[in-house]
């Protein structure tokens, strides 16, 4: 049955307790919908209602967001993450999914399709690459001394620092407004809704765990991402908006390792290009998810 909206449902990884919004047409070829960090899975809600006809629309919220499970302990490993959409395709009978990410979700979805290439069909990733290579001062690694004390004194940070708490919903919003000016007053109020709590005290807080801001000190090297990219079989859309600190994938060389690539650059557009410029977005990946 298609919907006008999505319904609310729970699965388990790693005994974690994880939220997922469907919004049925069971019939309809799998998508899986990747939000990225300190975000939540209705931020998907317009990409969502433009291809919900054309697709099962499926869209997580990652551990430690949205209505998901917070773990116990600091560690956000990269790797459970991606252990918690295979876990989610596999539940979901989902294989071969069309598969969309972004930032966190985008990188998450490139690690998964290079470890499992058979179940994706096709795949979007917005700046889903991480940092962009002029940013490294240095082609050395930090000693590992260096990162475990970092991690360590990053933990003692977030473990003292309380969530914030906002007086009302209106407040929370002016918030959202300012972390992202791109969005319409109609957008940053949807995002507020639906990725905030309201405390006890009747104040409101973000759903997300704040320990998911740090970083763990282990993980996959550069060279160990870039030869699961080599992996990935199905074609693969990578899209970047021009007023994000991303870069051209294609111009610094990254996009090279792919074996069926294209690049999308939109105009006017920051980190959340499928927010700033939702119409030009939906063409772009209309036009790729057809071919």
């Amino acid at each position: 049955m298609l919907t006008e909206t999505p319904s609310s449902h729970v699965y388990f990884s790693q005994r974690l307790r994880l939220h997922y919004v469907d919004w049925g047409n069971e019939d309809a070829p799998p998508l899986l919908l990747i939000h990225g960090g300190r975000d939540h899975c209705r931020n998907w809600d317009w990409v969502a209602s433009n291809l919900r006809k054309d697709y099962h629309v499926i869209a997580p919220d990652l551990r430690g967001h949205g209505d998901s499970q917070w773990m116990v302990g600091g560690g956000y490993l990269h790797i459970d993450y991606v252990y918690d959409i295979a876990q989610l395709v596999q539940q979901k009978h989902m294989s071969p999914v069309t598969v969309m990410g972004h930032s966190l979700g985008g990188s998450i979805s490139l690690i998964y399709a290079g470890l499992y290439p058979e179940t994706v069909a096709k795949l979007v990733s917005i700046e889903g690459m991480g940092a962009p290579p002029r940013w490294s001062h240095s082609g050395s690694t930090p000693k590992v001394e260096s990162r475990l004390q970092n991690w360590i004194n990053n933990l003692r940070h977030l473990s003292s620092r309380v969530p914030r708490k906002y007086a009302s919903l209106e407040e929370a919003f002016h918030r959202m407004q300012t972390e992202n000016p791109h969005l319409t007053e109609e957008q940053a109020r949807h995002l507020t809704v639906h990725g905030s709590n309201q405390n006890e005290d009747g104040t409101y807080s973000w759903k997300f765990d704040n320990y998911v801001r740090t970083f763990a000190p282990i993980g996959l090297t550069d060279d160990e991402i870039q030869s699961l990219y080599a992996r990935i079989t199905c074609p693969t859309l990578l899209v970047y908006g021009k007023e994000s600190w991303a870069s051209d994938p294609m111009k610094d060389g990254r996009a090279t390792v792919f074996r069926d690539v294209q690049v999308a650059g939109i105009d006017a557009a920051g980190h959340w290009s499928h927010h700033d410029q939702l119409d030009v977005f939906m063409r772009i990946v209309r036009d790729f998810l057809i071919e």
